[in-house]
């Protein structure tokens, strides 16, 4: 075929996108609004009592505040039931399958994910006055050498669009166990510890878990402080309630529900403090906050603890011992982290801005964290590059109340094994036969393979996902798997030109149905 017909049927195959809803392409900017974008670490749709309701047992004054003077969005979701991928896609408003990692996550010392040219959430808000500043967990790559621990660091957030750095390097159970500043460490990782079980690692001869939350906290105030007279987004990615759990003895066994419990509570502490500096530096209502987290909770906290570090992923069951005192942190839904079932990636997010977002509101808009991109963009009245943002759509429409029509034509979502997963209105297909992550039926047992090797559910009346309607609705299989391989195809789902993705995409990690007729002799 000639390279410019190719051309055309990828420009052919972008038509239907258009539909997509976002404000005029020529509305002016609304103003440039601070902007606080917190992200817990593993925290669960239902760890937030507000959202969970009576299936939540864990105090979280701060975020219910928060949730009653902002609005409530019922279903975000990240990009990935892990949280490397969901990082690299709030940074780019662009789906982390379409880069190099394809399953699982990055660690302390691998290179940096995002590539040098491309454009960032950071990178875009500094081109147009704000000041920027990434506080709290990496983990998407620094390309720091275990040899060379006293070289500077040139392929960090700074290198990223933030002016400012402080954290750590990924989650802080990887080492290296020390803390960043910009390019260095602020304290040479000159000891070897072990500080979780197998992974012994450089660590700073003063670091320690339990300082890291109360640390960042810290540090963020005073960077708010000393940019409260120009616009600035601080990107705050904690490190709680991720493992190892390490609540201070202030917050130790203030919950009743063990550390997981515990550390919760301290991380709704600290989204407090952080709001109350806005409070105090008179920010409050020109900030455009943003609650939200990377993942769902994992399903081995309920029975970790920092007594016992030792304790290391025990898959779906130990989870069990929160929910047997009633706590379910996935609220309604199926799985956990990891999962391709919406426990693993449907999460709270929570957003204020006072008198522009009403206050106490709710949005049932099927959105995702990767629209951060186009957000900001539309708030700030700039159109994105035709290379940046390829999957983000903006959340303002929802934000401001100006629509009720779907912003999303679909939304796509991949577990820790690179399963797919794609939801346009009530339908979600998942193309594996397993959880594709930790809980059972596991990817590639025995159990598994007994199942049909697809899943498809009605979310609008199985929220639970336990009735797999794929035999019945093959026809709709065969849609949303072909919208899924355009996606792919054209190298965004979002209108545009064609870009390419930086790797082959596999999209049947569990093995691909023959055909239809498959799915109808399989049992469910």
């Amino acid at each position: 075929m000639h390279p410019a017909m190719k051309f055309i049927l990828l420009a052919l195959l972008l038509a239907p996108l258009a539909a997509t809803t976002t404000r005029a392409a020529n509305a002016p900017p609304i103003g440039k609004p601070n902007l606080l974008y917190i992200l817990c670490d593993d925290l669960g749709y239902g760890d937030v009592h507000c959202l969970g309701g009576v299936r939540s047992k864990i105090a979280t004054p701060n975020m219910d505040r928060l949730a009653s003077q902002g609005m409530t969005f019922t279903e975000m979701h990240s990009s990935s039931a892990v949280c490397t991928p969901s990082r690299y896609s709030i940074l780019t408003g662009r789906y982390s399958w379409r880069s190099h990692l394809q399953a699982g996550v990055l660690q302390g010392f691998s290179p940096p994910l995002i590539a040098p040219e491309r454009l960032t959430v950071a990178a875009l808000l500094k081109q147009n006055g704000y000041a920027t500043a990434c506080i709290g967990k990496w983990h998407l790559g620094l390309g720091l050498s275990q040899k060379q621990l006293d070289a500077p660091i040139t392929n960090g957030p700074n290198a990223c669009g933030f002016d400012y750095f402080f954290g750590i390097s990924a989650s802080a159970d990887m080492p290296p166990y020390a803390f960043i500043e910009n390019d260095r460490f602020r304290e040479a990782p000159t000891a070897v510890k072990e500080l979780y079980k197998g992974r012994r690692g450089p660590t700073a001869p003063g670091f320690a878990v339990v300082d890291i939350l109360p640390t960042l906290v810290q540090k963020s105030k005073v960077w708010i402080d000393q940019h409260k007279e120009h616009p600035f987004f601080l990107y705050l990615p904690l490190n709680s309630p991720h493992t190892p759990l390490a609540p201070t003895k202030d917050w130790k066994g203030k919950s009743g529900l063990g550390d997981y419990g515990d550390y919760v509570m301290e991380t709704d502490w600290a989204v407090g403090e952080v709001l109350k500096v806005l409070e105090t530096a008179g920010l409050a209502a020109n900030t455009l906050v943003v609650l939200t987290s990377d993942n769902g909770c994992a399903p081995y906290v309920g029975t970790l603890s920092t007594d016992d570090p030792a304790l290391t992923h025990q898959g779906q069951d130990a989870v069990s011992t929160l929910e047997a005192k009633g706590h379910f942190p996935s609220e309604l839904r199926r799985g956990y982290k990891a999962d391709i079932w919406d426990g693993g990636h449907r999460i709270p997010f929570i957003a204020r801005w006072p008198g522009e977002i009403k206050a106490g509101s709710n949005s049932g808009q099927l959105v995702s964290l990767v629209d951060l991109m186009a957000t900001c963009a539309d708030l700030l009245g700039v159109k994105l590059p035709d290379n940046a943002g390829e999957d983000s759509v903006s959340l303002l429409p929802a934000l401001l109340g100006t629509t009720d029509k779907p912003l999303r034509e679909a939304v796509v979502y991949h577990s820790i094994n690179g399963s797919f997963a794609i939801h346009q209105g009530q339908w979600k297909l998942e193309l594996c036969a397993s959880s594709g992550g930790w809980s059972l039926p596991k990817p590639g047992s025995k159990e598994a393979k007994k199942l049909p090797p697809i899943q498809l559910y009605n979310m609008t009346k199985d929220v639970g996902e336990r009735t797999n309607e794929c035999k019945v609705h093959p026809e709709i299989v065969a849609r949303l798997t072909k919208l899924l391989e355009k996606y792919i195809a054209v190298g965004r789902s979002t209108p545009g030109v064609p870009q390419k993705n930086d790797a082959a995409i596999k999209l049947w990690k569990e093995g691909q149905p023959a055909d239809d007729e498959t799915l109808r002799k399989d049992g469910d």
